[in-house]
């Protein structure tokens, strides 16, 4: 064992849960290819976008929101593109492009090459100003 984290299904890393900084920046660096700067400019965005967030790692994805528990998007790695989950995300406008059959929840899925900044700092600050979902 060489202490790197295990890469689950489409290359998403196994990293350990908990709440902070750390646990997320070991998630970032343990993506694998072109997968890591989407990671990295998406949390670059989240942090411009709120810069109070709150960070975690659960179910091997980083969490962000205004507090513990109380999230507003989260991220999460598959083969071909990088999806980002916006928990109220039928609230906005535009709407995020991929439904979901959760509640309010919405998707935007990031592929190589494509990576709207604009648009992605918009929607990280319209899904904060929602109510937060709890998990």
């Amino acid at each position: 064992m060489d202490g790197k984290p295990v890469l689950l299904s489409g290359g998403n890393p196994q990293i350990a849960k908990g709440s902070g900084d750390a646990p997320v920046a070991a998630y970032i660096d343990a993506v694998p290819g072109w997968k890591q700067d989407i990671c990295r400019r998406l949390d670059s965005v989240i942090v411009e976008a709120v810069p109070s967030v709150k960070k975690a790692v659960k179910w091997n994805s980083p969490f962000y929101g205004h507090q513990e528990g109380a999230w507003f998007t989260s991220m999460h790695c598959y083969e071909r593109y990088v999806r980002v989950t916006f928990f109220q995300g039928d609230l906005m406008e535009p709407k995020p492009s991929g439904p979901s059959k959760v509640g309010a929840v919405r998707y935007h899925d990031i592929r190589e090459g494509a990576f709207d900044r604009g648009q992605l700092l918009d929607w990280m600050k319209q899904a904060a100003d929602l109510p937060p979902v709890k998990a």
